[in-house]
């Protein structure tokens, strides 16, 4: 009997796994589809498009995925057409909040987000209300226990590569980049050294990236 329970134990674990796994797989495909549209299927000419092929790595989505979700952008069985935007508003006790989209229907999208800042307690706003107090960076986290540089070597590194700013806090070293120079700043980290990197953009889509 213990030998079945686990079994089911076990099934349903995995089984809840690969839902969320497939989630994040359209949601990915789905950024993949708008950078594609955007700037065309060359990641080498797109850096866009290279930063959600990373981030699709970084989610352990296999390589055919990835290929396939490029070719079917490209206009290769492509239909669908995604927009991204963006919404600000108000949570609990006022609290700035700005949402970023994906969707192929722009009103249905904005009921639900209107629906869910009024569950919340909050309210959306207009465009431009909240915007002004955020500041969109790239940032690169570095765990120390498996950094192989000094700090000091690691972050005159970090200015050679054109990073914006180095700190050193208790667990880890974060390197701060702007959005346009994140991709360029990890390739130089990654093609001068060897470490474990953990990286995450600080406008909300965070993933893990391991180098070495």
């Amino acid at each position: 009997m213990s030998g079945h329970s686990k079994w089911h134990n076990i099934q349903a674990k995995k089984g809840k796994a690969d839902a969320a796994r497939g989630k994040v797989f359209t949601k990915l495909g789905r950024e993949i589809l708008i950078a594609v549209k955007q700037g065309g299927p060359d990641p080498n000419g797109n850096s866009k498009l290279k930063d959600v092929i990373a981030k699709c790595k970084a989610n352990n989505m296999p390589n055919d995925t990835i290929n396939n979700a490029i070719k079917k952008a490209s206009g290769e069985g492509s239909t669908a057409v995604y927009e991204e935007i963006t919404y600000e508003g108000y949570g609990t006790n006022g609290v700035a909040v700005i949402v970023e989209c994906n969707t192929d229907n722009k009103n249905r999208t904005a009921a639900d987000v209107r629906h869910v800042f009024t569950k919340a307690g909050g309210n959306l706003g207009t465009t431009g209300c909240v915007s002004y107090m955020f500041e969109k960076k790239g940032i690169l986290v570095i765990e120390k226990e498996g950094c192989k540089l000094s700090e000091d070597d690691l972050m005159m590194l970090a200015i050679d590569s054109g990073a914006e700013d180095f700190e050193s806090e208790e667990e880890v070293y974060q390197i701060t980049t702007l959005p346009s120079d994140f991709t360029s700043v990890t390739e130089k980290l990654t093609a001068r050294r060897n470490f474990l990197l953990r990286s995450r953009r600080s406008n909300g889509a965070k993933y893990v990236c391991f180098i070495g």
